[in-house]
């Protein structure tokens, strides 16, 4: 994917204007990656959003992250099957991705829910990435990481993102989705440029809140630092908050429950030459769908 590295210096480009519903670039393949769903408030604001818009927008392919959709924590074989049955081609996850036991065989059983890449793989469920056809025919490769700053302490998503990306026994399709699941804004920024060029994309994930610095890095990667959550808009990250609260005030244990109300949905949408596996441009969604 790259060019000389030191020609590309200075030529990152900023994103679409968000919901801009800018034009296709002639050829392009047109991805949509959605960020953390929030229980079934956020299942059913995909299932209600996702087939208009993947008609509308012409859409080829959907990532969606899944690991909160249980209960606010964890994913199980049921509501994985009604995300897949909304038009979403793959779930990805992270650490939340454990919670419900029942999801564990279930992992071994689809090529179309990735947990982090970065657990490994002795004794551990599921896959990190896999490659998948888009309706446009394109090969697509997803890879799900995770961080490990104020999170668990797993393989290093770096050199474990290299290794794939350098020594995989079959080479991947030009077009590279990346998950990064991820608590740090500067671990995350680091990860864009270490992948820039490398992959197609590189999308965080896990915060919730979404971030406004979506852009085209000079290698032809874009990039943003949290798409933001699919979840209940007046929430604390998607949460009740008199459940979460009293965490701040005094300190006391409490168990959160998935909020309720109107829900935001947030998604970032990328135009990828097939062939090179450039991004062309990048474009932050944002709808609020009435409960």
């Amino acid at each position: 994917m790259t060019d000389d590295p030191k020609a590309a210096l200075g030529r990152t480009r900023l994103g679409n204007p968000p919901n801009g519903d800018a034009p296709r670039p002639p050829g392009a393949c047109r991805v949509l990656m959605i960020g953390d769903l929030i229980g079934k408030p956020g299942r059913v604001a995909v299932e209600h959003l996702l087939p208009e818009l993947r008609h509308q927008r012409g859409i080829d392919f959907v990532t969606a992250n899944g690991e909160n959709v249980a209960g606010g924590m964890g994913l199980t074989p049921s509501t994985a099957d009604a995300i897949l049955a909304s038009g979403v081609d793959v779930i990805t996850s992270g650490n939340h991705i454990w919670d419900k036991r029942e999801i564990y065989p279930y992992l071994e059983t689809t090529d179309r829910v990735l947990r982090p890449l970065n657990y490994g793989t002795h004794e551990v469920p599921g896959r990190g990435w896999g490659t998948y056809e888009a309706l446009d025919g394109t090969h697509i490769a997803v890879i799900n990481l995770q961080g490990r700053t104020y999170m668990p302490q797993i393989e290093n998503p770096f050199t474990d993102a290299d290794r794939l990306l350098d020594e995989s026994s079959e080479p991947l399709p030009p077009v590279r989705l990346v998950d990064f699941h991820c608590e740090l804004t500067s671990e995350k920024n680091a990860m864009g440029l270490h992948l820039d060029g490398r992959v197609s994309v590189v999308a965080g994930t896990h915060t919730h809140v979404v971030t406004g610095d979506e852009r085209i890095l000079p290698n032809g990667t874009a990039y943003q630092t949290d798409i933001g959550m699919t979840g209940p808009v007046w929430s604390v990250i998607g949460f009740e908050p008199r459940t979460v609260l009293p965490r701040f005030i005094n300190a006391l244990p409490t168990r959160f429950e998935v909020g309720e109300g109107t829900v935001v949905f947030n998604a970032v949408q990328i135009d990828i030459d097939p062939a090179t596996g450039r991004a062309l441009a990048i474009e932050r969604i944002q709808r609020l769908v009435e409960s």
